[in-house]
C-alpha cells in the first residue's frame, strides 16, 4: 500500500468514527424511545410502555401506529436520532425489509412476542358466519376459478355470499379491511385467501411453475367496492360493523377479544376464534406477532434494554401476563426462554430462513 493509499484509508476510518459519534450524540440527546408499526400489535407496545415508565425512572415510549409496511419503511431509514428505535409487526419481516435495513447501516434484533388470530367479525347482533378459506377466497379475490368447471379465471362474479356458497346468507359481500400497508392483509392474504385458494388444484400447481402468477391469483383482493379499505385504525372498523350488521370487518383477535360486547367473530372451518384455538393452532388464520429492535440504539437511547426486559418478562408476556389479558396468545415456555436469551445477546437477524 502506498503512503497516499494509507493516508486516504486512515481518513475513511476517521470520518467513519466520526459520524458514528455524531450520531450517538444526538441519540443521547433524545430522552425515550421511538416505536412505530403494526396497529395490531400496538396495544400491546403501548401497555408495556406505560408497565415500563411507571416501574423505572424512563419517561414513557413514544409509541405511533403506522402499520407493519409503513414502520418498517420508518426503521429501515437508518441510524439516528430522527429514525425509530423498535418496530411491531403483525408478520415476520421480508427479506426485501432486511435488506433495506443491512443496506442502511441498520443491524435488527428479532423478538417474537407471542401469536394473535384474524378474525372475520360482524355486529353482535347478526347472525354469526360459518366461513370456509375457500368461501374467503372466492367472495374477496379479484379473479376466481370460472363459475363454468375450466380451469380459467374470471373477474369476481359473485356479489352476495349465497352466490359463493347456497348455504351461506343472502347477503350483499361487503368487507371492512386494512389496506396494503397492513400486516394483518399480508397475512391474511397468505393464511386465508391462499389456504382457500389451493383448494384448487389447478392453480396449486402453479405454485412451483410460476410463483408470482400463483401468488397474484391467491392474494390479489377485488377492486369493485366489495372489500372497502378502512385503514389502519382497527378500533374504527369494530365500531363500524357495530353501526352496519350486514358488513364483515378483519382485523386482530386481540380487538375482537376487547370488544366482545360489540362484535363476535365467525367460524372459519368450523374453528372459533379463541384464545385456546388460536394457542393450540387448531383455528386455521393465527400469525405470529413481532417487534423489531435497531440495535445501533440499544446502549444509546435511554432504556432500551429495560423495555426489552419489561416485554420478555412472563409478568408481561408469560401465560397469567398481562398481554394475555390484552387479548394477545403467550408463546410456549421453551420458545419464550429461547427469545429472552436471544434479546439478551442481542443476536442480529441475519438469516430469515432461521425460523
Amino acid at each position: 500500500m502506498n503512503k497516499r493509499s494509507a493516508n486516504n484509508k486512515v481518513l475513511a476510518s476517521a470520518l467513519a468514527a466520526l459520524t458514528i459519534a455524531a450520531s450517538n450524540a444526538a441519540l443521547a440527546a433524545r430522552d425515550h424511545i421511538s416505536i412505530v408499526g403494526s396497529s395490531t400489535v400496538y396495544p400491546f407496545t403501548t401497555v408495556v410502555a406505560e408497565r415500563f415508565s411507571r416501574a423505572t425512572q424512563f419517561k414513557t415510549p413514544v409509541v405511533e401506529s403506522t402499520g407493519t409496511g409503513g414502520g418498517m419503511k420508518l426503521f429501515c431509514q437508518g441510524v439516528g436520532e430522527n429514525t425509530a428505535d423498535i418496530t411491531g409487526a403483525s408478520r415476520r419481516i421480508k427479506q426485501s425489509e432486511l435488506e433495506m435495513c443491512n443496506g442502511n447501516g441498520v443491524d435488527v434484533v428479532e423478538v417474537q412476542i407471542g401469536f394473535d388470530g384474524i378474525v372475520l367479525a360482524n355486529a353482535k347482533a347478526a347472525t354469526p358466519f360459518e366461513l370456509s378459506r375457500k368461501d374467503i377466497f372466492l367472495a374477496l379475490a379479484k379473479d376466481v376459478p370460472n363459475p363454468d368447471g375450466s380451469e380459467s379465471l374470471v373477474a369476481n362474479p359473485y356479489k352476495t355470499w349465497k352466490d359463493v356458497n347456497p348455504v351461506l346468507p343472502n347477503i350483499k359481500i361487503e368487507v371492512l379491511g386494512p389496506p396494503p400497508t397492513s400486516g394483518t392483509r399480508d397475512a391474511f392474504a397468505e393464511l386465508a385467501m391462499e389456504g382457500g385458494c389451493k383448494k384448487f388444484g389447478w392453480i396449486a400447481a402453479k405454485k412451483d411453475a410460476d410463483k408470482n402468477a400463483y401468488k397474484a391469483i391467491c392474494h390479489n383482493i377485488r377492486e369493485d367496492g366489495a372489500y372497502i379499505e378502512a385503514g389502519e385504525n382497527d378500533n374504527l372498523i369494530v365500531n363500524k360493523l357495530a353501526a352496519n350488521p350486514k358488513a364483515l370487518g378483519i382485523f386482530g383477535f386481540s380487538f375482537l377479544d376487547q370488544n366482545a360486547d360489540k362484535v363476535q367473530g365467525s367460524l372459519i372451518e368450523g374453528q372459533e376464534p379463541t384464545f385456546e384455538s388460536i394457542a393450540d393452532n387448531s383455528y386455521p388464520v393465527s400469525r405470529p406477532l413481532f417487534i423489531y429492535v435497531k440495535k445501533a440504539h440499544v446502549d444509546v437511547v435511554p432504556g432500551i434494554k429495560q423495555f426489552l426486559a419489561e416485554f420478555t418478562n412472563d409478568r408481561a408476556w408469560g401465560e397469567e401476563g398481562y398481554l394475555a389479558d390484552k387479548g394477545m396468545i403467550p408463546l410456549p415456555t421453551a420458545a419464550r426462554q429461547q427469545v429472552a436469551a436471544n434479546v439478551r445477546k442481542l443476536n442480529a437477524l441475519t438469516n430469515l430462513a432461521a425460523k
